[in-house]
């Protein structure tokens, strides 16, 4: 271990311990954001969309991945296993194939409004904004991973591969550009129109009014309106959720859930703080370990 590495050690040790004895600092927990009414979401009507993986190009070139030519998308082999988004891919399209109908679903971070990966991270790397996006600081984030148990849809990824300071991945709702007022690079792109960008209020009303003229058409139910107290992403199907990949899940945040087991876990064992401060700090330098440089 180089000496910056010691010192680093030495200062992580030193806040951990009195994090652990109750004298210093302890740990703190991510703080539960106020949600603005006006916050934003996307509307996903699966019965527009065509499977094309526009979506997956804009969101791969939006983020600075290695580039891919937009051809490379129209490759159907992808559809035949189920895929998860991952540390390359923020946003994928599976096909759910059923009686001669086909219905092609993106998936990529649901953005739920009482987040269970905020209520999971033990260092308060993950927050819930004002306007609906879940996001992450990455020199808060330790590596434990826990987010990514935590999670009811199976979405944050983590850069196995990568041997120095390993991220914590998934969609980030095109922050740098719904800052300044655009729309996600997904929506920007869908040559379909298969998503609409706009406050969740105003995407629920026009969710319940294509329901309403087109009974023939949608299932009764927007998926992410109420699921684990409601999420930013919402969709419509012609199909129950469960036949096209939704989890089924209840109306009560999954961080109720998430808290209840951590309570259970800990109930007649180490006091989590000291637990949290030991794992912390082992997996902060795993994740912050440099090469040797000598």
């Amino acid at each position: 271990m180089i000496n910056h590495s010691r010192r680093r050690f030495i200062a992580a040790a030193a806040l951990l311990g009195a994090a652990a004895s109750g004298s210093g600092k302890p740990v703190q927990a991510a703080s539960r954001n106020e949600l603005s009414p006006d916050r934003r979401g996307v509307l996903v009507d699966t019965t527009v969309c065509i499977g094309c993986r526009t979506c997956e190009w804009a969101c791969r070139k939006a983020h600075g991945y290695d580039d891919e030519k937009l051809e490379n998308y129209q490759s159907t082999d992808v559809f035949k296993k189920v895929r998860r988004p991952d540390e390359t891919r923020l946003t994928v399209i599976n096909q759910y194939s059923q009686r001669q109908t086909e219905t092609f679903v993106k998936f990529q971070c649901m953005h739920c409004d009482e987040p269970a990966c905020v209520s999971a991270c033990i260092v308060g790397a993950f927050h819930k904004e004002e306007k609906g996006s879940v996001l992450w600081d990455t020199d808060k984030c330790i590596g434990c991973r826990y987010c990514m148990v935590a999670c009811p849809f199976q979405v944050p990824a983590f850069e196995y591969e990568k041997a120095f300071r390993p991220d914590i991945i998934k969609c980030d709702f095109c922050k740098q550009r719904t800052d300044k007022g655009e729309r996600p690079a997904c929506v920007t792109e869908c040559p379909v129109e298969a998503m609409i960008f706009g406050t969740r209020a105003e995407l629920l009303q026009i969710a319940k009014d294509r329901i309403r003229r087109h009974p023939e058409k949608y299932k009764d139910h927007i998926f992410g309106e109420t699921e684990v107290g409601g999420t930013a992403w919402l969709y419509l199907a012609e199909r129950d959720f469960a036949e096209i990949g939704f989890p089924k899940l209840g109306r009560n945040p999954a961080p109720g859930v998430s808290e209840s087991i951590q309570h259970g876990i800990f109930a007649y064992f180490v006091p989590p703080v000291s637990l949290y401060a030991l794992l912390g700090g082992i997996m902060w330098l795993m994740k912050h370990r440099e090469e040797p440089d000598d």
